[in-house]
């Protein structure tokens, strides 16, 4: 092989890479609507679940410090 028939194939593999990684970013509004929902079910989770949760952590932080 010739150095410029090395340098065409490297420019192939080149041009083949970068169109497969820019296939792969994936849909960015997706992406962001995904997180947003994700946070907002964590915190309705959170308002619905979070007393009852600090009760049980309160309770085990008592029971290790010998209060409890």
């Amino acid at each position: 092989m010739t150095a410029l028939s090395l340098l065409e194939a490297g420019h192939r593999i080149w041009q083949q890479l970068t169109t497969k990684l820019r296939d792969e970013r994936g849909d960015v509004p997706g992406w962001v609507m995904i997180t947003l929902m994700s946070a907002l079910l964590v915190a309705a989770l959170l308002a619905i679940a979070g007393p009852r949760l600090q009760d049980l952590f309160n309770q085990a932080i008592d029971r290790v410090s010998g209060l409890g």
